[in-house]
């Protein structure tokens, strides 16, 4: 194929906006796809994709079309998610593009999302092809909609809007063909030191790590002795290929191509996402820039219910493969036993983890409740010697304390109009502090700076309740600010349950831990003696609940029956008290989810 045949081109839309159907029709349309194969969301191979009706992980797929111009292209389609938690596997995508075509519903309009992955797309200079979905529906709107697109970019104004219904295969011919009359070819020279974006990964049990990979300058070729820039590791092109969308071997792949590269490499630190990739021999001079590597927003830890620590960590290792937006670390929890500190694009990318350990792997875990890293300024110490914690018990005893900071975020939030005050109200309750402000077109951009522990379990969830589902929120990672904040320690029966405790700012300490105990009360497995649940900060009781005994009990129940049992009872909790000694209370799901679900 020659250079100037080839495109490599995203879909970029709001969630639900039809972007995974369209890809199915348009590798209906080039004959990638037959009728034994064809299925819904043939690009969304994960069960939970599938269960959820949404992309998780981007796919490459390239597809062979036969123009009117009696021409063959050659489409490098890189699918990517349309949900905001997954906005780093969006930048991954657009990083190996040439163009994007932008798809808009035209039953919904624009929303914050759309908004969101165009202005990824415009940092990344791509060429921008707009495409209405839905045209059929009884209830588009299409002129509306196109005026909106017009109203977005300038560039917009006179450009020809296509219109299309993926579901039924309208337009779609359409779409095909300004593929490669408005999106240029890629660039490179064949005759260069050779020079590759190395933009995903994948692990496999027998052929290690397969590198997914953008050519930019250079030839590769089997079995040629190649090198990753960041660490120097050097190792033989055993295979190579394109995708089909499964994989296909091929010889060679030349710049433009998008393909795959067994690198029989196992260890997962190894290939970076974002890294070079050149000819170990004669190596390109420089790395392709700009490339941000991903950062984790929120932590939790993963602990198996069934002592299943080997079968964990063994899937665990191998999803963080599969998944380089996914980082864990080995962590130790009395309670719970061993387990794992793992971090997080965010709440939704935390769930289907979950539920990819569970249907994949056949997998329960305990999660405990998310939190971000603070830097602690322990008294003695220099300035510089900052202690980061992303684990509340490592958090250090309040008297050793000089300060500590916060991570803070901007938050661009999208919004319609009609739910501005709304979207304001919640940003403040949250903590934000107000910045700016910005229409756009029949939106309303909000731009604040928060503390990301306020907005990194459910606040996502409230902005869409707020916004009737029309909102969306991207974040910037701004740096980290003094805050007052506390370690909140869980006692049951007298003994500290050092997997509940966690980190919250002062202020909010007395509501959300008096709501906390009366949760527990509920959640918390009962004894046949009645056990009293404690929140403390900074070695003082600041809420207290009992949590009743599973049945009457002679020694509990006030009634002067059985003099020896209650004496029982009291020798029983004076030595918990004396000896702090571990809790036997079986720790659920429920219990930690008590702390998830506070609110102030």
């Amino acid at each position: 194929m020659k250079q100037e045949q080839i495109r490599n081109f995203s879909i970029i839309a709001h969630i639900d906006h039809g972007k995974s159907t369209l890809a199915d029709r348009i590798m209906e349309l080039t004959g990638t796809t037959n009728d034994r194969e064809a299925k819904n969301q043939l690009l969304d191979d994960l069960a939970v994709e599938q269960s959820h009706g949404i992309t998780v992980k981007s796919k490459t797929v390239q597809n062979l079309y036969k123009a009117d111009n009696g021409n063959t292209y050659q489409y490098n389609l890189i699918d990517t998610p349309g949900h905001v938690d997954f906005s780093y596997e969006v930048s991954k995508s657009l990083a190996a593009s040439e163009g994007a075509l932008l798809l808009v519903d035209a039953t919904q309009g624009i929303q914050a999302q759309t908004v969101a992955n165009y202005r990824l797309a415009k940092q990344n200079h791509l060429t921008i092809i707009p495409v209405i979905n839905k045209i059929d529906s009884t209830i588009a709107d299409v002129p509306k909609v196109e005026q909106q697109i017009r109203n977005l970019d300038k560039e917009f104004t006179d450009m020809t809007i296509l219109k299309i219904s993926a579901k039924n295969g309208l337009g779609i011919h359409d779409v095909l063909e300004a593929i490669y009359q408005r999106i240029p070819a890629p660039c490179g020279e064949k005759q260069q030191p050779l020079k590759a974006l190395i933009f995903d990964s994948l692990f496999d049990p027998f052929k290690g790590i397969i590198a997914y990979v953008r050519i930019y300058d250079g030839i590769i070729t089997k079995h040629t002795t190649l090198m990753l820039m960041a660490n120097e590791q050097h190792f033989s092109a055993n295979e190579l290929g394109v995708f089909t969308p499964s994989m296909v071997p091929v010889n060679e792949l030349y710049p433009g191509e998008v393909g795959f590269i067994m690198t029989g490499l196992k260890e997962p630190h190894l290939v970076r996402i974002g890294d070079t990739l050149t000819n170990y021999s004669v190596p390109t001079n420089q790395p392709i820039q700009g490339y941000e590597p991903v950062q984790s927003m929120v932590f939790a830890g993963f602990y198996p219910k069934n002592n299943d620590y080997n079968k964990l960590k063994l899937a665990i290792e191998k999803l963080a493969l599969n998944d380089s937006s996914f980082q864990f670390n080995l962590e130790t929890s009395t309670a719970l036993g061993p387990g794992f500190r793992c971090g997080f694009l965010g709440i939704l990318h935390l769930q289907i983890i979950r539920e990819r350990l569970e249907k994949e792997y056949g997998l329960e875990v305990l999660t405990t409740s998310p939190n971000v890293t603070y830097q602690v300024h322990v008294k003695g110490q220099q300035q510089q010697d900052v202690l980061v914690v992303n684990n509340p018990v490592n958090f250090p005893y309040f008297s050793l304390i000089e300060d500590v900071e916060e991570p803070y975020v901007q938050a661009e939030i999208t919004t319609p109009n009609d739910s501005l005050g709304a979207i304001m109200k919640l940003a403040e309750k949250h903590k934000g502090i107000f910045q700016t402000m910005k229409n756009e077109a029949d939106l309303v951009t909000l731009i604040y700076n928060m503390p990301l522990s306020e907005i990194a379990y459910d606040f996502f969830s409230h902005l869409k309740s707020a916004s009737h589902g029309y909102a969306t929120m991207n974040t910037v990672f701004i740096g980290y600010q003094l805050a007052d904040v506390v370690k909140v320690e869980i006692h049951i029966n007298y003994a500290k349950v050092d997997a509940l405790s966690f980190v919250l700012h002062r202020e909010d300490a007395q509501i959300m831990t008096q709501a906390l105990v009366h949760k527990l009360k509920v959640t918390v497995p009962k004894k046949l003696y009645p056990m009293p649940v404690q929140a403390i900060i900074e070695g003082k009781v600041i809420a207290r609940i009992d949590i009743p005994p599973l049945r009457k009990n002679a020694a509990v129940n006030g009634e002067q029956r059985s003099i020896s049992k209650k004496q029982a009872l009291l020798r029983r909790q004076s030595a918990n008290k004396r000896l702090e000694a571990h809790s036997d209370v079986t720790l659920t799901q429920e219990v930690f989810n008590s702390i998830l679900e506070l609110d102030v």
